[in-house]
């Protein structure tokens, strides 16, 4: 019988060559190491396929759950209202709007918001 193939251990593998939900992952997990209170994160969606949106939405819902803070800044904002305790919608540097996690069910409240002159 043939010799198989092992997989390379996820730790070998040069972050480089990850996929970007995959690096916002990593990247996001290399700042829990220090065991902040609070995690900024600037658009971690960024460029990201669905898929990947979604399994970094998971993880920082994973991270909320185990009571750190998040303040995050996100242009999906369907995604960012339902993991949020609230929600500042800034239109040209002017608050708009402040939503809870109830108003994701209501996409149309959140486009009024940023369509709103």
């Amino acid at each position: 019988m043939g010799s198989r193939p092992t997989a390379t251990p996820r730790a070998a593998i040069p972050s480089g060559v990850l996929s970007g939900g995959q690096q916002q992952q990593l990247a996001i997990g290399r700042a829990l190491v220090a065991n902040p209170d609070v995690l900024l994160l600037d658009e971690p969606s960024l460029g990201l396929a669905p898929r990947a949106v979604d399994e970094v939405f998971h993880a920082l819902r994973r991270i909320r759950e185990r009571g750190v803070t998040i303040l995050l800044v996100e242009q999906r904002a369907l995604h960012t209202v339902a993991l949020a305790d609230r929600t500042h919608v800034l239109v040209a540097g002017e608050l708009r709007l402040t939503l809870a996690p109830a108003d994701a069910k209501d996409p149309d409240k959140i486009v009024a918001a940023y369509l709103a002159s």
